[in-house]
C-alpha cells in the first residue's frame, strides 16, 4: 500500500501536468495578435465593403454591419440601435442609383487592436464632394467589425468669400 506522502506527492504531480497541458493548449488556442498595419488594413477593407453596400443598393448587407448598440448622427436626433439605423437610411437604398458614395481616407486604431476611426469624403453621384463622414468600429467577440457610431459632416466651402 502506497504511503500517505507518495499519495500526496502523486496527487501533486497529477496537478501540474493538468495545469501545464491547460497553460500548452490555451496557448495553441489564442490565434496571433494582428499587427497595427493588417488591423488598420482590415478597417479600411471593411469601410469599403460597407460603402459597396450602398453601390450595390443592398440595405440588408448595410445593416450587417450595423453593431445592434450602434448611433448614427443623422437628421436632428441620433438614431439609436440597428433598426433604427437601418429604418432611417432606408430611404437612401429605394431607388434605383445611389444618391451618394463615400470610401475610407484615413483609418486609425486603438493599440488594443479592438476599436477603431475611419474618415474620409462622400461624393454626389457625379462624384462632386458634399460631405465628409467619420464613423467609429468596434471589433465583437466573433472577430467581425462593426460600425458602432456614425457621423457626416457638411463640406465647408471656406474659401469662398462673399
Amino acid at each position: 500500500m502506497p504511503s500517505l506522502y507518495s499519495r500526496i506527492a502523486g496527487q501533486n504531480l497529477d496537478r501540474l501536468a493538468f495545469a501545464i497541458a491547460c497553460c500548452v493548449l490555451s496557448a495553441c488556442a489564442t490565434p496571433p495578435r494582428a499587427s497595427p498595419d493588417e488591423v488598420k488594413a482590415q478597417v479600411f477593407a471593411t469601410e469599403r465593403a460597407f460603402a459597396k453596400t450602398m453601390a450595390d443598393r443592398d440595405l440588408d448587407a448595410f445593416a450587417s454591419f450595423v453593431a445592434p448598440d450602434a448611433v448614427f448622427f443623422s437628421g436632428p436626433e441620433p438614431r439609436r440601435g440597428r433598426q433604427a439605423v437601418v429604418d432611417g437610411w432606408k430611404r437612401f437604398y429605394e431607388k434605383p442609383q445611389a444618391p451618394f458614395s463615400w470610401e475610407p481616407e484615413r483609418v486609425e486604431v486603438l493599440d488594443s487592436g479592438n476599436l477603431a476611426l475611419s474618415t474620409g469624403p462622400v461624393r454626389d453621384p457625379d462624384g462632386k464632394l458634399i460631405a465628409t463622414f467619420t464613423s467609429i468600429w468596434r471589433l465583437d467577440a466573433q472577430g467581425t467589425w462593426r460600425i458602432v457610431f456614425d457621423k457626416g459632416n457638411e463640406v465647408c466651402d471656406c474659401g469662398k468669400k462673399p
